[in-house]
């Protein structure tokens, strides 16, 4: 069995994208599924806190100012910023300008830890900015919210964002306990066979988060493009962009797994905390940003690999 999950952690990256290949082929399997969300997003912080362990998960109270610092920019100041452009081009209130204003609004996904370990990388930052964002969402959303009044109101989303971050504190507690108690010291197999775990279930969580994809690119092939265009545009550009700006700061040396949570955010998270008469018109783009999201291993991987993350 450890050797069946090393050779799945070996082949990550293609297993993700047979998830995605899944999702979009297999709609009803899709919206079966869809329910089922939080219990699996609950299994992905799972298996990423037992890789980490909690000694790696907080890091050093040295890391919290910059760590904080860097989870205003992402949930704060870039939507604000977003918000200024869009305002000064008469835009503010289309679809494109709130589909990006909320991404930009949002914290990390879940299994952005995963993503860094897919890349060769530490998923200990991408973890502790995880945890970190997801504490302050409330407060960054407010202003956010405040300015665009046609995405209802912050409460819901502070009531979200607080169910999120207790299933985070669940399942990390979880698996700390049983890195304290059961797996104190893991072996290179262990390791491998909890990446190869993890590679298994992202794919299957992608599924139930394509349950638009696969009808609009069978009915509307353009609009379906453009969307795709969009996140693509959006998930990548805001990649590389932090990457190279984060690589001129104090967080260089773990500026791969926080760049990859720069353009992975948790913008699902939005569907349980809007109404549905504001997010039914931005369900594509959500259902198109989960695509470059589940191919940063692969589409980035490469770019990524030059640099090095600090263990």
């Amino acid at each position: 069995m450890l050797a069946l999950l090393g050779l799945a952690a070996r082949h990550g990256r293609i297993i993700l994208v047979a998830g995605l290949a899944a999702g979009i082929a297999l709609p009803d399997l899709a919206l079966a599924m869809r329910p089922w969300l939080q219990e699996m997003v609950a299994g992905l912080l799972f298996f990423a806190a037992l890789r980490i362990g909690p000694r790696q998960a907080f890091g050093t109270l040295s890391a919290f100012p910059r760590t904080l610092a860097l989870a205003l920019a992402y949930q704060l100041v870039l939507p604000l910023a977003a918000f200024a452009l869009f305002a000064a081009l008469g835009m503010q209130a289309s679809a494109l300008a709130m589909s990006l204003m909320l991404m930009l609004s949002a914290s990390s996904i879940s299994g952005s830890p995963n993503l860094a370990v897919l890349t060769g990388h530490d998923p200990a930052p991408a973890l502790r900015l995880l945890v970190l964002g997801t504490a302050i969402l409330p407060l960054t959303a407010i202003p956010v919210f405040a300015l665009l009044p046609e995405l209802g109101g912050a409460a819901e989303v502070s009531a979200a964002s607080a169910r999120l971050l207790a299933v985070i504190a669940a399942a990390s507690a979880i698996a700390f306990g049983i890195r304290a108690w059961i797996i104190r010291d893991p072996a290179p197999g262990t390791i491998a066979a909890i990446d190869g775990l993890s590679a298994i279930a992202m794919a299957i969580v992608v599924v139930g988060l394509m349950s638009a994809v696969g009808p609009a690119l069978r009915t509307d092939p353009a609009g379906f493009a453009l969307w795709l265009a969009v996140a693509c545009a959006a998930n990548l550009g805001a990649q590389v962009i932090a990457h190279g700006l984060l690589g001129r700061t104090g967080l260089a040396p773990e500026r791969v797994p926080l760049a990859i949570i720069a353009g992975n955010r948790n913008i699902a998270l939005f569907l349980v905390a809007l109404p549905p008469a504001v997010t039914d018109p931005l369900l594509l783009f959500i259902g198109c940003y989960q695509i470059p999201m589940y191919l940063t291993p692969l589409l980035l991987g490469r770019f990524y690999a030059g640099t090095v993350t600090r263990k």
